[in-house]
C-alpha cells in the first residue's frame, strides 16, 4: 500500500509540471508505437496471406502464349497469381481469352496454369479444348498415336457399361453406334491443367470435356456451381482440399485413373451419379454437407470413405463396388442408402458412427464379401439398420467378442425391433461363436502370468525376454498382452510376431492374459465350452428349427431301425426268428428315405455340417452299437421268443402327446391287459417301430407303443431308456428353438 501510494503521488507531480499539448503528443506517440508492435507480432489476416497477383491483359497472355515453360516434361501456358476478369461487363477481353487458348491449347498439347490465380466471372473450361466427334472414323487426325489411344479407350468403358446396363452418356452412344453425329462432339483438352489454390468467384462449366493429362486442383475454391458432368479423365485428377461452397455435378464422369479428393468440402449437393471410377477413388477426411449422390456409381478399384462426414442424406444406390469399400471412422448424421448395390469385397465400417438409418435392401454381396462392423458406434434406440430379412443378418463379420459385445446387442436388438428374428439370431450365433472361441483360447493358450521360463522360450522368446518377462510380473501381473512393451527387452516387432503368423494373420491363441484357473475352474470352462459346442453344432444355439428338424430325423430313423432289428432279427438257430423279405426291403428303404432328407436339412442348414454330423454320431453311435454287439454276443435265451418284446395301448388310436410317458410298462395286470404286443404277421408292422422311436425322442407318436415288463433282456431296455433320456434334451432343444425362431413364441430369449 505504501509503494503504491508513493508512485501515485509521484505520477500525480510530474503530470502537473508536463503541458497540456506534450502529454497528447506523448499519447499519439505511444499510440502509434503499439500499434506498429501489434502489427509486427500479431498474426497476419487473410488477406495479407493471399498472393499478390497480376491483372491479366490481352498482351500478357499473347505473350505467355507465345513463350511456354516447361514444367515436369510439359510445355505449360504460365497463368499463375493472375486476376482474370470474365465478367459480362468485360466482352472483349472474354472472347478473345477464349479464342487464343482455344487456338494454342487445341493445335498443341499445351498445359494450363492457373494456380493462385482469381477468375472473375463464369469459367467456361469446355470452350478452351479442340471440339471433335467421338465416332472412331471421324477422330481429329491432329491428335498423336497415344491421344487417339487414350480416346479409343473409352469404348472398353462404355462397353463395359452395356454389360451392366449403364450407357446412358452421349459419348457412349455415339462410340457404340455406327455414325456421327454433331450431339456426339466432345471437348478435348490435350495438356495438364493445374489449379492449385485458384479461386473461381463464378460459375465453373468443364461438361463433356475429355482431359487426356492430368488435373490438378488442390485447395482449389469454387464460390459458385461447378459442372463436370460427363467428363473424362484418362490421367489421375487432384482436388485433395479444394472447396466446393455450391452444387456440384460429376455426374456420368469417367476416371481412367487415380481420382483423389481427400480433405474436400462441399458445401451443398454433391452428385455423382452414373460415374464410373476405374483406379482407386479416395475421399478420406472428406465433408458432405448436403446430400450426396452416388447412385449407380461403378467403383472398379477401392472406393475410400474413411474418416469423412456426411452431415446430410447419402445415397449409394444401385452402386456397383469390384473392390474394398472403406468406411472406417466414417460419420452418417442422416440415413445412408445402399439399396440394390452389389459388394464384391469387404465393407469397412470398423469405427464407423450410424447416427440415423442405413439401408442395405436388397444388396448384393459376393460370396467374399461382409459387413465389418467391428467398433461400430451404433444406437438401436436412434438409428436403425435396414436389411433383407433372413440375409442381412448373414453379412456382419467381427472378429472377436472382446469390445464387441455392445455392438452384437445392438445390432441384435435392431433386428428384433424389427421383427426380423432370423436376422437377430444370425447375430446371437455370431455371438456365441466367438464366445466358443474364446473358451477354446483359455483352455489351450498359455497363460503369461504362470507360464513357466521354458514355456515362454518355447513360445518364442529369447532366454532374455523370458526372464524379464517372469521378473516383470513378481512385481505385478500382467492385464493385457499389450504390456509386454513396457520390458525394455521387447519391442513392437517382437510383439507384433507372437501375434501375427507367416501369412499376416492375426494369431491370438498363442498367449492370453488372466488369472491362474485351477483344475475344477478349467473343468467347468471345459463342460461349458463342450456345451455350448453341441448347441452351436446341432441347432445353431437355437437359430435354425430346421436344423435341429434334420438332426431329430436321423436319430428318430436311426433309432427306429436299430429296435426293429433288436425285435424282428433274433436268432437263426435252432429256429429262425428273422424278419420277412418284404419287412426288410420297406425298412431299409424308409430309413433311406429319411436319412436323405435329414442330411438334406442339415447340409443346407449347418455351418459346418461334417463337424455336426460328427457331433450327432459320436451321441447316437458308440453306446447304442456297444448294447447291440453286446446283445447278440450272448444270445437271448428267456421264454415268449415268438412274442414281439414291444406292446400297444389297444384302447386308444389316435395321436397324442405323451410328455410323461415312460418307454416300458408298469407291473400291474390291469396294464398287461390293456398293452397288447405288436402284431409281426402285419405288413405295416415296420411303421410301429419308427413310432416307438418317436415317442421316445419327441415324446409325440400315434400309438402308445412301450417295451413289456416280462422276459424282457435287459440291453434292450437300456437302449430304450438310452433314447428316452436323449428325448428329454432333445425336446428341451425343439422348444428351445421354437421359442427363438418363432417371432409369436420368442419370449424364452429375455430369460437369459
Amino acid at each position: 500500500m505504501h509503494n503504491l501510494s508513493f508512485k501515485h503521488r509521484c505520477t500525480q507531480r510530474l503530470n502537473a509540471k508536463i503541458p497540456r499539448k506534450l502529454s497528447l503528443r506523448a499519447s499519439a506517440y505511444l499510440c502509434a508505437s503499439l500499434c506498429v508492435l501489434l502489427l509486427l507480432f500479431l498474426p497476419l489476416p487473410a488477406w495479407a496471406a493471399q498472393p499478390e497477383r497480376t491483372s491479366l491483359t490481352l498482351e500478357l497472355l499473347q505473350e505467355r502464349l507465345r513463350t511456354p515453360t516447361l514444367r515436369e516434361g510439359n510445355l505449360t501456358v504460365d497463368l499463375q497469381k493472375m486476376v482474370i476478369d470474365l465478367r459480362p461487363e468485360n466482352t472483349k477481353f472474354r472472347d478473345a481469352f477464349y479464342q487464343l487458348l482455344r487456338k494454342e491449347l487445341g493445335t498443341k498439347p499445351l498445359g494450363l496454369d492457373l494456380s493462385y490465380a482469381l477468375i472473375l466471372g463464369d469459367f467456361v473450361g469446355s470452350d478452351l479444348g479442340l471440339r471433335t466427334p467421338l465416332y472412331a472414323k471421324a477422330i481429329a487426325p491432329i491428335f498423336t498415336a497415344t491421344e487417339q489411344e487414350k480416346l479409343e479407350r473409352l469404348r472398353f468403358v462404355c462397353l463395359e457399361s452395356l454389360a451392366i446396363g449403364l450407357p446412358n452418356s452421349k459419348d457412349c452412344r455415339s462410340l457404340l453406334g455406327t455414325e456421327s453425329t454433331p450431339s456426339s462432339e466432345i471437348t478435348v483438352f490435350r495438356g495438364v491443367l493445374t489449379l492449385v489454390q485458384t479461386r473461381f468467384n463464378g460459375e465453373v462449366k468443364f461438361s463433356n470435356t475429355f482431359f487426356l493429362q492430368s488435373v490438378d486442383a488442390q485447395g482449389a475454391t469454387f464460390l459458385q456451381p461447378t459442372n463436370w458432368t460427363e467428363t473424362r479423365f484418362a490421367r489421375p485428377v487432384s482436388f485433395t482440399s479444394a472447396n466446393f461452397q455450391q452444387a456440384t455435378s460429376f455426374q456420368s464422369s469417367i476416371f481412367f485413373e487415380k481420382a483423389n479428393f481427400k480433405k474436400i468440402k462441399f458445401q451443398q449437393l454433391a452428385d455423382f451419379q452414373g460415374s464410373i471410377f476405374e483406379k482407386t477413388a479416395n475421399f478420406n477426411q472428406a465433408t458432405f454437407k448436403l446430400v450426396a449422390k452416388f447412385s449407380s456409381v461403378q467403383w472398379q478399384g477401392n472406393a475410400d470413405f474413411s474418416d469423412v462426414y456426411f452431415a446430410n442424406q447419402a445415397q449409394f444406390t444401385k452402386a456397383d463396388f469390384n473392390q474394398f469399400l472403406l468406411l472406417t471412422e466414417v460419420t452418417f448424421e442422416q440415413a445412408v442408402s445402399f439399396r440394390e448395390a452389389e459388394f464384391n469385397q469387404l465393407v469397412n465400417l470398423q469405427g464407423a458412427n450410424i447416427l440415423n438409418q442405413a439401408d442395405f435392401s436388397d444388396a448384393r454381396f459376393a460370396t467374399e464379401a461382409c459387413l465389418s462392423v467391428p467398433g461400430l458406434t451404433f444406437n438401436s434406440n436412434q438409428a436403425k439398420i435396414l436389411g433383407n430379412p433372413g440375409q442381412i443378418g448373414k453379412m456382419f463379420c467381427i472378429p472377436t467378442l472382446q469390445g464387441n459385445q455392445n455392438i452384437l446387442r445392438n445390432l441384435g436388438q435392431n433386428f428384433r425391433q424389427q421383427q426380423q428374428i432370423a436376422d437377430a439370431n444370425e447375430l446371437e450365433y455370431t455371438k456365441q461363436r466367438l464366445r466358443l472361441i474364446e473358451l477354446g483360447h483359455r483352455l489351450t493358450a498359455t497363460n503369461i502370468n504362470t507360464a513357466t521360463v521354458a514355456t515362454l522360450i518355447k513360445l518364442g522368446f529369447s532366454a532374455t525376454q523370458a526372464e524379464a518377462i517372469a521378473q516383470r510380473r513378481l512385481v505385478k501381473s500382467f492385464r493385457n498382452s499389450s504390456e509386454l512393451l513396457t520390458i525394455a527387452d521387447i519391442d513392437l516387432e517382437k510383439y507384433t510376431q507372437l501375434n501375427v503368423d507367416a501369412q499376416g494373420l492375426v494369431v491370438r491363441h498363442r498367449l492370453i492374459v488372466g488369472e491362474t484357473l485351477s483344475i475344477g475352474g478349467w473343468l467347468l470352462q471345459a463342460w461349458s465350452w463342450l456345451a455350448l459346442s453341441i448347441l452351436l453344432l446341432l441347432s445353431g444355439y437355437g437359430t435354425s428349427f430346421w436344423l435341429v428338424f434334420g438332426v431329430g430325423g436321423l436319430a428318430i430313423a436311426y433309432f427306429g431301425l436299430l429296435f426293429w432289428l433288436v425285435d424282428r432279427y433274433r436268432r437263426l438257430h435252432p429256429v429262425p426268428i428273422i424278419p420277412t423279405s418284404y419287412e426288410t426291403i420297406s425298412i431299409l428303404v424308409s430309413f433311406s428315405v429319411l436319412e436323405f432328407f435329414s442330411l438334406l436339412a442339415i447340409f443346407r442348414n449347418a455351418e459346418q455340417p461334417w463337424l455336426t454330423l460328427g457331433c450327432l454320431l459320436i451321441i447316437i453311435v458308440p453306446i447304442p452299437m456297444t448294447l447291440l454287439i453286446r446283445l447278440y454276443q450272448q444270445g437271448r435265451y428267456h421264454d415268449l421268443m415268438d412274442v414281439s418284446y414291444f406292446t400297444e395301448d389297444g384302447t386308444f388310436r389316435q395321436l397324442r402327446l405323451l410328455i410323461g410317458r415312460l418307454p416300458v410298462i408298469p407291473r400291474n395286470e390291469t396294464f398287461r391287459e390293456r398293452y397288447m404286443p405288436l402284431l409281426c404277421d402285419r405288413r405295416w408292422n415296420w411303421l410301429n417301430y419308427y413310432d416307438f422311436s418317436l415317442n421316445n425322442l419327441v415324446k409325440l407318436g400315434f400309438n402308445d407303443i412301450r417295451l413289456r415288463d416280462q422276459h424282457l433282456p435287459g440291453i434292450i431296455s437300456a437302449l430304450a431308456w438310452y433314447q428316452w433320456s436323449l428325448g428329454v434334451i432333445y425336446i428341451t432343444l425343439v422348444l428351445w428353438t421354437l421359442s427363438r425362431t418363432i417371432p409369436g413364441l420368442n419370449l424364452l430369449i429375455y430369460l437369459k
